[in-house]
């Protein structure tokens, strides 16, 4: 089935990796492929220590959004349309039992991959596999698709008194 978390509350990656983690421990075998993240992120470390979970490594990082180029964009656009390819490839799909994929609701948003492959890729094995999706931004064409559908919301923030991400809280 298809899980989708989203929104602007803290706790959507947080909630794939325990998932993530639940099913390994039953032994399902999962796949983790994150966008728009660094390697410098408390779950990636424990994640990859658990012997049914591999991690996809990051090997470039673009910045925030609202800080990239034209070009920073376009060459985000290959790297992360690379990324989905090789998350969706025969291989990974034969695998896998369950493929969280960490703010693909974003880099879908921002056209940084291509929409139709992913979406093909949710309508072939969302009822085969379990298929974890995490984003701020709520896709519709996602949601659409989707089993489960939670909004996670802020109500407070210590961001918004301007405490910045604290390691092992919010990396």
């Amino acid at each position: 089935m298809i899980h989708v978390y989203y929104g602007d509350g803290k706790g959507k990656t947080t909630a794939a990796a325990g998932l993530a983690v639940r099913a390994a421990g039953t032994g399902m075998k999962v796949y983790v492929v994150r966008f728009l993240k660094t390697e410098n992120s408390g779950e990636v470390k424990s994640l990859r220590q658990l012997e049914n979970i591999i991690v996809e490594p990051i090997t470039k990082s673009f910045g925030f959004t609202f800080d990239m180029t034209p070009e920073q964009k376009e060459e985000a656009k290959i790297y992360y349309t690379e990324m989905l390819r090789k998350a969706i490839s025969k291989e990974n799909v034969e695998k896998y039992d369950m493929f969280v994929m960490d703010e693909v609701n974003i880099v879908f948003g921002y056209g940084f991959i291509d929409k139709q492959e992913l979406l093909d890729f949710l309508k072939e094995y969302g009822q085969k596999k379990e298929i974890v999706i995490t984003g701020a931004v709520r896709q519709e064409e996602i949601v659409e698709l989707a089993d489960y559908v939670t909004e996670i919301k802020k109500e407070k923030h210590p961001y918004d008194k301007g405490v910045n991400a604290r390691k092992g809280i919010e990396f």
